[in-house]
């Protein structure tokens, strides 16, 4: 996927253009014959539109579902949708019905982005109990990407559990000693690569919350990545997972690839009551039918691939594990996605990414996900359908040349 500043990834590209010097710049002979002191080529940062017109030139990508168009989005909208009216019938009501019954809920409302939805969702939880407190992970996105606004908009207060690098879990989750009025589990955790809990763990973070009254809350923006791994470490479909939490928030744009778009599951009552919150919001539009339709097109393509993505990630996480210079976040991945830590000069690094779209027409990344440091950069892998056309020897070369020569095997 393309990403410049916030479209092109969390951290803006520091990828740089080799320049030749001018004729002006370059020494005569009779100067060449001076002891000067040797520089190189100036490097400067490539701008915005450079990388973009990079990117457009680019004709393999190697992250999620490939190159986003508006071509391809709009082709994902079938010519016979039956379009809605404010949220309402057509395409909308049908995406809604489906995934409620995927996730074995009562209902499912359609809203136009996550951060309305979660933070909704939330407010209708505490509105029921005695507590403004809503218990997360540090990296929780509602506190680090949302500007607050479930404080701001909701007055709820946030309780953070646990370590920035550490997973939460029932033992972290036993130190809050404070009424809450939910409990917001994200899986996995994209921060922590992708991080998932075992099951049994799971089972003991949901009944913590039940034990104090409290709701519990799917942040599963990417359940669909998750599902994979409980299917095969446990048994759980998507339904067994929902089944722990109160009310269950899936993006349609992550690892699907749609346009845009959510949905949130739960009891009828919820989400009777989240039509309101999305009316207070500004989510009801005219015509929501444009996502959803594509939501449903892309659930229909690739919802039924994600086990696939998840062995394929296994195995890249393996042959990027060996490669001296490279980290693989967590390992084993849990998910089809992983963050790629590499050690290197931050723009020696993505000088050489840079180079590889110019030469080989392959997109790797758009940026550092987190620079760790100026030699230590923390790069996201979302495996999907894009990816599966590489090879593993492929991808182990592309990560090659990118880390610097000295820190290779």
């Amino acid at each position: 996927m393309l990403q410049v500043s916030k479209t092109f990834g969390p951290t803006p590209l520091s990828s740089v253009i080799h320049m030749t010097p001018t004729p002006a710049q370059r020494p005569t002979t009779k100067q060449a014959t001076r002891p000067v002191a040797r520089t190189r080529a100036r490097r400067v940062p490539a701008s915005p539109d450079e990388l973009r017109a990079i990117y457009e030139q680019c004709t393999r990508f190697m992250n999620g579902t490939g190159k986003r168009s508006a071509t391809s989005l709009l082709a994902s909208i079938p010519d016979d949708t039956v379009m809605d009216l404010y949220g309402e019938g057509g395409v909308v009501a049908e995406l809604e019905h489906e995934i409620a019954t995927l996730l074995g809920k009562e209902a499912a409302l359609f809203m136009i982005t996550g951060t309305m939805a979660q933070q909704a969702t939330l407010r209708i939880h505490a509105d029921r109990r005695s507590s403004r407190t809503i218990v997360f992970h540090p990296q929780c996105h509602l506190d680090v990407r949302e500007e607050r606004a479930y404080e701001r908009l909701h007055g709820l207060v946030a309780a953070t559990c646990g370590g920035y690098a550490t997973p939460l879990s029932a033992e972290l989750l036993a130190s809050v000693h404070e009424p809450v009025a939910a409990l917001l589990v994200e899986l996995p955790q994209r921060d922590l690569g992708g991080t998932l809990p075992e099951w049994e763990e799971l089972i003991a973070q949901t009944q913590w919350a039940r034990d104090r009254g409290a709701a519990t809350h799917l942040d599963g923006a990417r359940l669909w990545e998750a599902a994979p791994f409980y299917r095969a470490t446990a048994g759980k479909s998507p339904a067994d997972i929902s089944a722990l939490f109160d009310t269950v928030y899936v993006s349609f744009y992550k690892g699907l690839g749609a346009i845009a778009g959510c949905c949130v599951a739960g009891d009828a009552a919820t989400i009777e009551e989240l039509k309101l919150w999305r009316i207070r919001h500004g989510g009801r539009a005219f015509g929501l039918w444009p996502y959803a339709a594509s939501a449903q097109s892309a659930l229909a393509l690739r919802g039924h691939r994600f086990g696939d993505y998840y062995e394929r990630a296994r195995a890249i996480a393996t042959t990027l594990q060996r490669l001296d210079g490279v980290e693989v976040l967590p390992f084993p991945v849990q998910s089809p996605m992983m963050h790629v830590r590499i050690r290197g000069d931050r723009d020696k690094v993505m000088a050489a990414m840079v180079d590889v779209a110019r030469r080989d027409g392959v997109w790797m990344f758009g940026g550092a996900y987190a620079n760790e440091g100026p030699s230590l950069q923390r790069f996201e892998f979302n495996v999907g359908e894009a990816t599966m056309a590489f090879s593993l020897r492929e991808i182990r070369e592309l990560f090659q040349r990118v880390v610097p020569p000295s820190r290779r095997r």
